[in-house]
């Protein structure tokens, strides 16, 4: 998977498609992402000795990773590369401005 927690992506389909957010996490069993504030649904919740307080939450679902794109500081979302430095290191890379990601 080229999407890594801690990125910056852009959700380009779905009912949330525009808005932008970070990853919270990676599931790359199932090629899926969670990203904050999309695709966030209402939950009930009930009382446990973890959880005192029960009810309704908001929680952020799980979106399939071809549904986002890594947005790139200069060009906005892109796709992305892999580049293999001379030491051995591949970094990814934006295909449009060829800058670090």
């Amino acid at each position: 998977m080229k999407v890594r927690k801690g990125d910056r992506v852009h959700v380009i389909a779905g009912k949330d498609r525009g808005k932008e957010g970070a990853v919270i996490r990676v599931l790359p069993k199932v090629d899926k992402v969670i990203v904050e504030g999309v695709n966030t649904v209402k939950k009930h919740q009930r009382a446990t000795r973890t959880t005192m307080q029960g009810g309704i939450i908001d929680r952020d679902m799980p979106v399939h990773v071809s549904n986002v794109m890594l947005v790139c500081g200069q060009c906005g979302p892109v796709r992305v590369g892999h580049v293999i430095a001379d030491d051995g290191v591949k970094t990814r890379v934006c295909k449009s401005c060829g800058a670090e990601l």
